[in-house]
């Protein structure tokens, strides 16, 4: 994990460094040390009594990288690598996103190192309400706003309503992401996928690719990557290529997607593609994720892990658009490879900043004590990406840098002027 957690601070560095070189500002003044660092790093250690009656201490984490614009906001990671540079490097990409689309939130990111599937549900809700008793004070509605993110969904998020609520109140505005009964948003769940659909299909014409046609590669299945295909396929482009931790399946005539998120995604449960019976009537690439980075595609869409194209690889990848689904799937010295190749990459902070979008439609919801249908979510979801876009645009042509370069150079001219405002101290 220290590894990983390095080779994605260095790509958070060089993006950082990229956009304070285009701004002329000194990244070691005093803006570059307060937008390189966090606001506060949290460690707490959560006693567990196990339905055997063991003991065991839990670690939680939470970071709170920069709340210029507005209350942190971020996922609470639910996994065994789960630690507080992780949280650190996550918290940061928060903020820049959220600064991006123009919205009045800054970046946090916390969780539990544990494996979920390790505990049982009592077990599990015990740590959760005890996480939130512990960070009583440092989280809430006007102060940071928990959402879902890896092994965590409405479930945590409606025990952290409960716990909450128990301390100061009925807020179900202190987390986003929940189910609709308990005050969560319609179309939450698709917002994110969606988003990077919506996006795909921009930089596809921008890039004069004709989406009708096109073909696209998705590596992993999860919501993000399956919502994103679904939409991908609805607006006509032919998914060739999807995989996941298990393998990858490739039909070059076009997978038929509805179908498989039925398979594969059966009454809200996940299937891996190796338990899928159906899916032997396609063609099994191998059992290897990998294998969708590397299809010849018009469009891939990384929406897995970190750090998944990096030097060594990248010559490999035949794609001519990459959106970034996942946060920081291509590393810095990728980007220049694939840029040399003629591919072009929308960055994770500006494609897959639908599901953040959404849950500030969310936070406004509840704290108006108003309803929203999906069709209202949807529409307002693309404007801001629209206007997210047409400003990446804009940026990218004034200073003839790339798609990423101009995301950054927005959000961190963005969240300068603020402290401006605000003045520094």
């Amino acid at each position: 994990m220290a590894t990983e957690n390095a080779s994605l601070n260095v790509s958070l560095d060089s993006c950082l460094d990229d956009a304070f070189r285009i701004l002329g500002y000194d990244q070691k003044g005093q803006l570059g040390t307060i937008l390189k660092n966090a606001d506060r790093k949290v460690e707490v250690e959560i006693p567990l009594v196990r339905d055997d009656g063991s003991i065991m201490v839990i670690r939680g984490f939470r970071v709170q990288h920069n709340n210029a614009l507005g209350p942190f906001k971020g996922g609470l990671r639910y996994h065994p690598s789960v630690d507080i540079d992780h949280c650190a490097m996550l918290a940061s990409i928060m903020t820049w996103k959220t600064a991006l689309l123009g919205l009045p939130f800054g970046g946090a990111k916390g969780g539990l190192r544990i494996n979920p599937r390790d505990f049982s549900a009592r077990e599990l809700s015990s740590l959760t309400k005890k996480y939130v008793e512990k960070m009583n004070g440092l989280i809430g509605p006007e102060m940071d706003i928990p959402a879902p993110d890896v092994g965590t969904g409405e479930r945590e998020m409606g025990w952290i309503v409960d716990a909450y609520s128990r301390m100061h109140g009925h807020q179900p505005n202190v987390v986003t992401g929940k189910h609709p009964l308990l005050g969560g948003i319609a179309g939450r769940r698709e917002a994110t996928g969606r988003g990077v659909a919506i996006m795909a299909s921009w930089a596809a014409a921008y890039e004069g690719l004709d989406l009708q046609n096109a073909t696209v590669a998705i590596q992993g299945f999860g919501n993000v990557g399956s919502h994103a295909a679904l939409t991908l396929h609805e607006m006509g482009a032919r998914i060739v290529c999807i995989s996941d931790a298990t393998g990858s399946l490739y039909e070059p005539e076009g997978l038929d997607i509805p179908r498989l998120i039925q398979q594969l995604h059966p009454n809200g449960q996940k299937k891996s593609l190796s338990e899928c019976r159906e899916c032997v009537a396609y063609k099994t690439v191998s059992d290897s994720s990998d294998d969708a980075l590397y299809q010849k595609v018009d469009i891939l869409i990384p929406a897995a892990l970190e750090a998944v194209i990096q030097e060594h690889n990248a010559s490999r990848v035949s794609a001519r658009l990459i959106v970034e689904g996942a946060n920081f799937p291509i590393t810095p010295a990728a980007d220049r490879m694939l840029m040399d190749q003629g591919c072009q990459v929308i960055p994770d902070i500006l494609a897959n900043a639908g599901g953040v979008t959404v849950s500030y439609f969310e936070w406004c919801q509840n704290r108006q004590g108003t309803l929203w249908n999906k069709e209202r979510v949807f529409q307002e979801l693309e404007f801001w990406l629209q206007r997210g876009w047409n400003h990446v645009l804009e940026i990218k042509a004034k200073y003839a840098c790339s798609y990423r370069q101009a995301a950054y150079v927005i959000a961190i001219e963005r969240v300068k002027q603020v402290l401006e405002m605000r003045g520094f101290d």
